[in-house]
């Protein structure tokens, strides 16, 4: 079943359009601090803690495949690196329950006490 076509005036951009200008406006990996440092880091924080937080507070066991800034560090250097202020999350967790609380302003770490659902 097709989409049903929708009137956009001329001036607008497509969502494309949209979407390539922001990619373009907010720079590549390295130069927003995931570099090859980010990287290496990363792997091992996850070694070390290989678990979802998030599902471990729901009594789940999920393997953690993103280091999530639990404040977001905004180009700040002591709080990108500092480890107090990473945790593990699975995909789903970080897509979906961590960007949704950032929305709401709730930034705390999720420990056995912060995550009830």
């Amino acid at each position: 079943m097709k989409r049903p076509l929708t009137y956009r005036p001329a001036q607008q951009p497509s969502r494309y359009e949209q979407r390539r200008d922001a990619d373009q406006r907010r720079g590549s990996a390295a130069q927003r601090l995931y570099g090859a440092r980010w990287r290496a880091a990363r792997l091992a924080y996850l070694a070390a803690h290989p678990l979802c937080v998030m599902c471990e507070a729901k009594g789940k066991i999920e393997a953690a495949e993103v280091v999530d800034h639990v404040r977001p560090h905004r180009g700040d250097l002591q709080l990108f690196w500092d480890e107090a202020n990473w945790q593990s999350l699975c995909a789903p967790c970080h897509d979906r329950d961590k960007q949704s609380a950032e929305r709401r302003g709730v930034l705390k770490p999720w420990g056995d006490d912060a995550w009830d659902r």
